[in-house]
């Protein structure tokens, strides 16, 4: 396991014991280890801040604080990057096909909103290698991603335990995203939020990116992203606002660790189950 940034650690030892005082409410949900122990997973973490009522809900502070390769959810880093150094254009840019047989998924040309959908390793690295090191580190400084470290293979950082990053981390960055808080223009980050929608209903849309890596016998595997739920508000006669939908945000991240051995599962779908366990039953999606 890497080892936990002892300054991060003060920072939010501190949040956690100044937060009555300074109105941050912060709660730990031990009840949530049941969800994943269902699963067998022994090692785990989840943040969750809701945007509407300013909380930080959380279980395993410990590991929420500890970093880890951020593997494919980097895709979203990569993304930003290649929108504001122009090496994409857009989201069409289309990287052709190697002829390399992969998954059938990865095997064509395709533009970056599928590579995304997908979460196209040959792609990202081709996109990483066109944005450059030099520009790849200027991103990850502008925005203090993680530990803003690169190494040696600029197609390969994001999994080889060069870059790292906490699930609070995470979460952090997926706010900034959403708010177009990011020191990247809002068109960047308007692109790249909707290339994250998987989930578009009556009554919520989910953003997120998975990932997944290997760090000595173990496998660590990431949700990030954002939930909106929508809602019907009843305005008051005389009301400024035209629509009665109301779009409340929640952000999250999750990441878990199994050994590498352990195929019991469909593990990429019991991820995807748990956060929507999770948010389900903080409200964050409705039943």
């Amino acid at each position: 396991m890497m080892v936990v940034p002892r300054y991060i650690l003060l920072v939010l030892m501190v949040a956690l014991s100044l937060g009555a005082c300074r109105e941050v409410r912060i709660k730990e949900h031990q009840e949530w280890e049941t969800i994943f122990k269902s699963y067998g997973i022994n090692n785990a973490c989840f943040m969750l801040k809701d945007n509407n009522h300013e909380s930080v809900h959380y279980y395993n502070k410990q590991r929420s604080i500890t970093r880890f390769p951020p593997a494919s959810t980097c895709k979203v880093f990569l993304s930003l990057a290649a929108l504001e150094s122009a090496v994409a254009p857009d989201d069409q840019l289309i990287i052709k096909w190697d002829s390399v047989v992969r998954r059938p998924e990865e095997n064509k040309d395709m533009n970056m909103r599928e590579a995304l959908k997908v979460s196209s390793n040959p792609y990202f690295e081709e996109l990483a290698r066109r944005i450059g090191k030099v520009r790849l580190q200027h991103y990850l400084d502008t925005i203090k991603y993680g530990n803003m470290k690169i190494g040696n293979a600029v197609d390969k950082f994001w999994v080889d335990t060069s870059l790292l990053i906490s699930a609070d981390e995470q979460l952090g960055f997926m706010k900034r995203l959403y708010f177009n808080e990011l020191p990247l223009s809002e068109r960047s980050q308007r692109i790249v939020r909707s290339m994250m929608l998987i989930e578009d209903a009556a009554d919520h849309r989910l953003y997120y990116k998975t990932g997944t890596c290997n760090v000595g016998d173990k496998t660590i595997r990431w949700v990030s992203g954002f939930a909106e739920r929508i809602m019907h508000v009843k305005e008051p006669a005389g009301s400024m606002n035209k629509s009665d939908l109301r779009n409340y945000p929640y952000f999250f991240s999750m990441n878990f660790e199994l050994s590498q051995a352990d195929s019991s599962k469909d593990w990429s779908n019991v991820r995807i189950a748990i956060v929507h366990k999770i948010l389900k039953d903080y409200g964050a999606l409705a039943e």
